[in-house]
């Protein structure tokens, strides 16, 4: 199922980068989506190497991760658990989750923070349960990250990409250096204290100069958004026809902007920016998009 994918490099005519191109992950798969499609297959092959059935895993109520490991899951003829945090709620994703067939356990956020112990208190005696951290965090993730790049053209200068645990970004790293490659890579943490991205990049990748953090377009935290970010999603997807989440990718997409605008990069150089997918987080806001958006 991990075969073949379609993630093709889409040239953007904008008005500030004159060479500017998108990697389009979004479209690999509606519902293993961008990077969680990356992070998911080596993951299950360890699965099958190992000769485990059952995936268990971790993720908020809105969790893109979820829903792939769900539908991976599914189409692996696999068992799929998750622990949710917070208390029993109902949305869209988890719609997604149960159609898939996963099993939901609701975890108060402080039993949240130890996965290692919910696992063991829960799956220790199942010899079937595999362990996948939330977002699927891992060396086999970054591994499969680390394939991004030899999809991109060589001569890309600067690359860039969304982050919130740092996997994705490790593995760009990893693809940069395994291929002696002058690309800088630009990173845009979308927590505040961003800067703790890097300590997480380098359990799994040194990290050098070519790494750049932007610190500055979180928005206010993790999932937070302001008018000025949801206008500027509208305003891509009018424009580009290529939609992004409030999260992630509308985060990125708006910092290289900004970046461009104030001349803090080479608007004329060659910039290929990773989109992630996770689109169906936008259920998560849809009623601070309306309001913002389409008032009245």
């Amino acid at each position: 199922m991990f075969e073949k994918l379609y993630s093709p490099l889409q040239k953007i005519d904008h008005p500030i980068l004159s060479n500017f191109y998108v990697k389009r992950d979004d479209l690999i798969d509606p519902y293993i989506s961008g990077n969680k499609w990356r992070k998911l297959k080596y993951l299950l092959e360890r699965a099958k190497k190992e000769e485990k059935t059952h995936l268990v895993t971790f993720g908020g109520a809105y969790s893109n991760h979820l829903v792939a490991t769900a539908s991976a899951a599914a189409r692996a003829g696999l068992k799929a658990t998750a622990f949710v945090r917070g208390e029993p709620v109902q949305n869209q994703m988890l719609l997604l989750c149960r159609l898939y067939g996963m099993h939901l356990i609701f975890t108060d956020r402080e039993s949240y923070r130890n996965k290692v112990d919910l696992f063991n208190l829960h799956f220790s005696a199942d010899p079937e349960a595999f362990f996948i951290d939330e977002g699927g965090a891992s060396a086999e993730g970054v591994q499969g990250c680390a394939e991004i790049v030899g999809e991109l053209p060589g001569d890309t200068e600067l690359l860039f990409c969304a982050a919130g645990t740092g996997t994705t970004a490790a593995g760009l790293m990893q693809g940069i250096i395994e291929r002696e490659l002058r690309t800088e890579l630009h990173v845009v943490p979308v927590l505040k204290g961003g800067d703790f991205i890097k300590t997480e990049m380098e359990q799994f990748v040194p990290v050098d100069k070519q790494l750049v953090l932007h610190t500055a377009y979180h928005f206010g935290g993790y999932g937070k958004t302001n008018p000025a970010l949801l206008q500027f999603l509208k305003r891509f997807a009018t424009t580009q026809g290529i939609l992004t989440d409030p999260v992630y990718t509308a985060k990125l997409f708006y910092a290289i902007e900004d970046l461009a605008a104030k001349k803090a990069i080479n608007p004329q150089a060659k910039i290929v920016a990773l989109h992630t997918g996770g689109l169906l987080g936008l259920f998560g806001m849809t009623a601070r998009l309306m309001d913002t958006l389409y008032p009245g």
